[in-house]
């Protein structure tokens, strides 16, 4: 018997575009591009599709969220800093009940303060901070894997 095809949505957000630019900073060498190569590439081997996506605008992202509601089964979200100040994003995110994991390249909790307030965490399925761009990989792998235990 085979499973059925996951489909996410990879959400970018503010700033998430100039990933790779410097390669000493917190996000490192990787761009974006490379980041959705890899989770299609890990989307794929578990018989999953990956629709990624960039915006640097909240309205944009909330319009993508509720698109989820009929186009995919779950998603990955990386608001970028529209995740420590976006009330609409949080609603978006609750309202269409998908499940959906955030993204943190960084390790918030080892930066400026007010990142350390996560506004987003209380819509989503879970949170994965501090692992770089492997981050999206790993959250692609979980996503599938739970999205698979509850269908």
């Amino acid at each position: 018997m085979s499973l059925p095809q996951v489909r996410l949505f990879v959400l970018n957000g503010a700033n998430t575009n100039l990933y790779g630019l410097d390669p000493t900073g917190p996000y490192g060498a990787l761009t974006l591009d490379d980041i959705a190569q890899d989770c299609g590439a890990r989307a794929q081997a578990l018989g999953a599709t990956v629709d990624f996506r960039q915006t640097n605008h909240e309205g944009v992202l909330v319009d993508w969220i509720q698109e989820a509601r009929t186009a995919a089964d779950g998603i990955v979200i990386n608001a970028g800093s529209l995740s420590y100040t976006s009330i609409a994003l949080l609603d978006a995110l609750a309202a269409v009940a998908r499940p959906a994991i955030q993204v943190h390249v960084s390790n918030v909790f080892q930066r400026e303060a007010f990142r350390h307030h996560a506004p987003l965490a209380a819509a989503v399925t879970g949170c994965i901070v501090g692992l770089g761009p492997e981050g999206y990989g790993v959250a692609v792998e979980a996503l599938v894997a739970h999205i698979r235990r509850i269908q």
